[in-house]
């Protein structure tokens, strides 16, 4: 049914093979559409689309943290373990007043 197939990036220009497995997985998936890009280009695409971090200090906890935004002046952040335990405190609240 499937076989390897060469394929040319769209980035770099490079020859690179679309295996009978990838398609697979891809018909498995429901994608349609080839791959565009080698591997190398497409491990280079994910790292440039990720967000920048930026340092900030827990404000419950004081720990060092990064966080996907720039933090405001006068605006509480905190680290992800703070955050989840605040989280599941709320939650616990709204649960207990929707009873």
């Amino acid at each position: 049914m499937f076989q390897d197939e060469k394929l040319i990036c769209e980035d770099c220009g490079a020859e690179f093979t679309f295996t009978v497995g990838e398609q697979e997985f891809y018909a498995e998936k429901g994608l349609v559409n080839k791959p565009k890009r080698c591997s190398e280009c497409r491990k280079l695409r994910r790292q440039k689309v990720r967000r920048k971090m930026f340092d900030a200090t827990c404000a419950l906890c004081g720990a060092q943290t990064k966080v996907p935004f720039k933090p405001i002046q006068g605006r509480a952040v905190l680290c992800r373990e703070c955050f989840m335990k605040n989280t599941n405190i709320e939650e616990g609240k709204q649960e207990q007043t929707e009873e």
